[in-house]
């Protein structure tokens, strides 16, 4: 019988009242905010956020809470962003989001700063006792196909680069039930030949660094048929898909062709329109996959939206919340 998990890849939008004080607060400072070296107002402010976020969570029901990642200006770069040996560059676009965002420069061997740890024990002691906790990090392929590589390293020893550092971004967490990993260039700009087999490699590198269930979480899109099959190589848990996206069938055909991992992560929530998806249509497109695919019964079936819900209105972003909640239960 499979289990069905109410989650989120997290990074959720700032409420409302928190852009009007942080744009404040931060317009006061002096000084590079990226560096993780906030003023006591603005982490005091971030704690609240969290703590808010957090709670948003426990009331809609959610199986797994996140810790919402309210600091990551820079979306799924954050990580690397604030770690020595990297300099936050200009202003550029990711992907094809009208969203624009900073560009980590690698100088030298980046240090893991420990920040994504911090923030998660931080909120482990915010959540109910009882929670189960997912961390959420960038995968190594997208943290380097984001990047500026300006070390000394080829691409492929770059990408290596970016794996250990992330493993050792995922030593230091705290206890957690799921680790999500967020790999969208799979889809945007997937490895070719020869790299899908680093890729892969790269991504096992930060699954071995965690005891937890590991969900290696695509989309804007399929995945081509030769990375989906390498993907597999890696020591996880889940592969996350996205139903949202036209081209689902081409992620069922993966599938049907190359198999599953032994749980599956299904996008079924769209996190860029604010129209709020029905029980019922939630319910239809996870039921949909399953008649799809030839797997019995996979262990855990992720029920998420297919991205982030930073791009949503506050009261949006609630409701998909309560919304995915529901989709279990009609499932069940």
């Amino acid at each position: 019988m499979t289990e069905r998990v109410a989650t989120t890849p997290g990074l959720f939008p700032l409420p409302d009242w928190a852009k009007e004080t942080l744009s404040e607060l931060k317009g006061h400072q002096k000084g590079d905010l990226l560096s993780g070296e906030e003023g006591r107002e603005i982490v005091e402010t971030y704690d609240e956020v969290r703590s808010e976020l957090i709670d948003d969570q426990v009331d809609a029901g959610l199986d797994r809470i996140v810790e919402g990642q309210s600091r990551w200006d820079d979306m799924i770069a954050h990580p690397l962003t604030i770690a020595d040996g990297v300099e936050t560059g200009g202003i550029v676009r990711y992907y094809d989001n009208n969203n624009f965002y900073r560009d980590p420069q690698v100088r030298t061997e980046p240090s893991p700063s420990g920040d994504v740890a911090d923030d998660l024990a931080a909120a482990t002691a915010d959540a109910p006792d009882d929670s189960d906790i997912q961390a959420v990090l960038p995968g190594p392929y997208s943290l380097a196909d984001l990047a500026t590589n300006e070390t000394s390293h080829d691409e492929e020893a770059f990408l290596d680069t970016i794996a250990t550092f992330l493993a050792e971004e995922v030593d230091a967490l705290g206890e957690h039930e799921t680790l999500f990993l967020l790999e969208p260039s799979f889809a945007e700009n997937p490895p070719g030949d020869g790299e899908d087999a680093q890729a892969s490699a790269a991504i096992d590198t930060v699954a071995d660094a965690s005891d937890a269930e590991v969900v290696v979480h695509t989309y804007w899109g399929a995945i081509p048929e030769k990375p989906y099959a390498h993907l597999l190589d890696a020591d996880i848990d889940a592969v996350g898909i996205d139903l949202v996206a036209a081209d689902r069938e081409d992620s069922v055909y993966n599938v049907q062709e190359y198999g599953a991992t032994d749980s599956i992560a299904l996008g079924v929530v769209d996190g860029q329109n604010t129209l709020v998806e029905t029980p019922e249509t939630i319910g239809e497109r996870v039921e949909w996959f399953e008649s799809q695919v030839p797997v019995d019964d996979f262990e855990t079936t992720y029920v998420t939206s297919n991205t982030e819900l930073f791009y949503l209105p506050e009261n949006k972003y609630k409701a998909k919340l309560n919304a995915l909640v529901a989709g279990v239960e009609v499932l069940s």
